[in-house]
């Protein structure tokens, strides 16, 4: 199939046709400030098993529904506490997943077997366009994982999501193309089936914005048992170069690092990030830029630091165990 036969451009009917295929049970992948996602209505079975097919995805590894405001959370779960509402108010739309107790609404099919839902509200105007225009013709929310196969580098450009998925999708399914993902980072998760907070996955919300949300400060409670969420695996991530982390680079290999570290003679620089604000944004394109380029190993040099540094160095360390 032609790429330019799905690949579409964001006018207000292109928003309209995509929510309308979503509703008809096909896939849009689509912009949102984090990564890009592949997208169904979250509520139609036979559809939702086309992403785990697309993505050559485990079954029972969850999706998170992806709805167009706080107020339409209601239907997914069965409750909210008030730490979670305050996170929600503080922080959607926004790059923060909140997993709770699940309502008869959420599926085994959305929910891998659990009896907890993630949720978001995404901060992109092309992604709240296209869930409020699909739940306006009743599509609750749009399950939406990352639209890249699974354990690959998420995509954070249209281009990445048509290298990695055009080869999966239907004539019938879109790309809907929304530019470079702002942030670059998948979102922050946070469990909120417990009486406190849990972060189960680092992201741009970062561990303080969450203390001063809800006050709490222990967001850590050691329990073994909690929710499988997505990109908490040991091994993902990854590109096929192999990563390699913290080593001065030679000859051959592929370097990202911030702009003070010097690139050795003969070594590829990949990117020269000035902050972690921009390390973060530049990470996936510049690990998908190794494997463009024929490149069979890439160190990074980890950011040092708090906040969006530690969503960083655990991408990367997971990137670092391979496929």
């Amino acid at each position: 199939m032609e790429n330019s036969q799905f690949l579409s451009r964001c006018s207000a009917d292109t928003i309209r046709f995509a929510a309308q295929s979503l509703s008809d049970g096909n896939l849009v992948a689509f912009p949102t400030e984090t990564v890009y996602g592949l997208g169904a209505d979250a509520t139609n079975a036979e559809a939702v098993a086309r992403i785990y097919k697309a993505k050559g995805r485990p079954a029972d590894h969850p999706l998170i529904v992806h709805i167009h405001s706080m107020q339409a959370i209601e239907p997914w779960v069965s409750e909210v506490p008030a730490y979670a509402i305050s996170l929600a108010r503080d922080f959607w739309p926004g790059p923060m997943t909140l997993i709770m107790k699940r309502s008869d609404l959420a599926k085994d099919f959305i929910t891998g077997g659990q009896d907890s839902v993630g949720v978001r509200v995404p901060n992109h105007p092309i992604a709240l366009a296209l869930l409020q225009a699909s739940y306006n013709l009743g599509v609750m929310g749009v399950a939406a994982p990352s639209a890249n196969r699974f354990g690959n580098v998420s995509p954070t450009t249209v281009e990445a999501v048509q290298i990695e998925l055009a080869s999966f999708l239907h004539e019938s399914d879109q790309i809907l193309d929304g530019g470079q993902s702002t942030i670059g980072l998948e979102s922050t998760i946070v469990d909120c089936t417990s009486a406190f907070p849990k972060i189960l996955r680092p992201g741009a919300v970062t561990i303080e914005m969450i203390q001063a949300s809800t006050g709490f400060v222990d967001l850590e409670d050691g329990e073994v048992s909690t929710p499988r969420v997505s990109g908490a695996l040991e091994k993902h991530y990854a590109p096929q170069a192999r990563v390699i982390l913290d080593q001065i680079p030679i000859g051959g290999q592929g370097y990202l690092a911030t702009s003070n570290f010097v690139t050795p003679e003969g070594v590829t620089r990949l990117a020269s990030p000035k902050n972690n604000k921009e390390f973060a944004r530049d990470l996936y394109i510049a690990l998908r830029k190794a494997d463009e380029l024929g490149l069979t190993s890439v160190v990074i040099q980890q950011p040092i630091g708090d906040g969006i540094a530690i969503a960083i160095r655990d991408r990367v360390l997971r990137a670092s165990n391979g496929r």
